[in-house]
């Protein structure tokens, strides 16, 4: 009869593990579906955020000619120069570079930017430029901002013009101030300087910045 009652027991004990350990497996699973359902959720995100950028670039196309970005884009030149006279130097000396007039930043968790510009070889406009960047992280209210990349060789130039340049993520953008060229040095051959709509100074995150051309006719 004890040994019995002891069978008995151990197989008790037995029961209660695989019951545990089910009930381990099973909270394992629910974790791993939470993190997917999360990443998916994310992923989509992202997704749409591309998306709004892209839909919002296309509609823009219709309300600016190139005539104007030209316009544009050569008021912004001034406006640095004025910032930053010695700027003079890369505007002579690089190979090309492209002016944005206006680029528009912000977000919630899921962010970006969208700009528009014109893409110079030497001082002769050649084509027109579109930025668009997907950033993850806080950016409540928007900002504008002008920025300008300095190509300095043929090789960079020959890069960006395929419409398919991207900024790589060790790249910085340097606010302008007055005298800050004088501390300008290319990194993978290109310079970005930024500024504010308002003439301020504008710290942006510039990697990850996607960049498409198109030939003037």
């Amino acid at each position: 009869m004890s040994s019995k009652s002891k069978k008995t027991k151990q197989e008790e004990g037995l029961e209660e593990k695989d019951i545990k350990e089910s009930e381990i497996e099973s909270k394992s699973t629910n974790t791993k579906n939470k993190e997917m359902n999360t990443n998916l959720k994310f992923t989509a995100l992202i997704i749409i955020s591309g998306l709004v950028l892209s839909i919002t670039s296309a509609a823009q196309d219709n309300d600016v000619t190139p005539e104007l970005e030209i316009e544009k884009a050569n008021i912004t030149k001034k406006e640095f120069l004025e910032k930053d006279p010695g700027l003079s130097k890369f505007f002579d000396e690089s190979y090309g570079y492209a002016v944005l007039p206006a680029v528009g930043k912000g977000g919630l968790i899921v962010g970006g930017a969208l700009g528009k510009g014109v893409v110079y070889k030497g001082d002769n406009p050649v084509g027109m430029t579109e930025m668009t960047q997907v950033t993850v992280g806080a950016q409540i209210g928007g900002k504008s901002y002008s920025e300008i990349i300095f190509l300095k060789s043929e090789a960079e130039y020959n890069v960006f013009v395929t419409g398919r340049y991207e900024v790589a993520a060790q790249i910085s953008a340097v606010a302008i101030t007055e005298g800050v060229s004088k501390e300008l040095d290319y990194s993978d051959g290109v310079i970005i300087v930024t500024m504010d709509k308002g003439g301020l100074m504008a710290e942006v995150s510039v990697g990850g910045q996607k960049f498409k051309f198109r030939p003037a006719k």
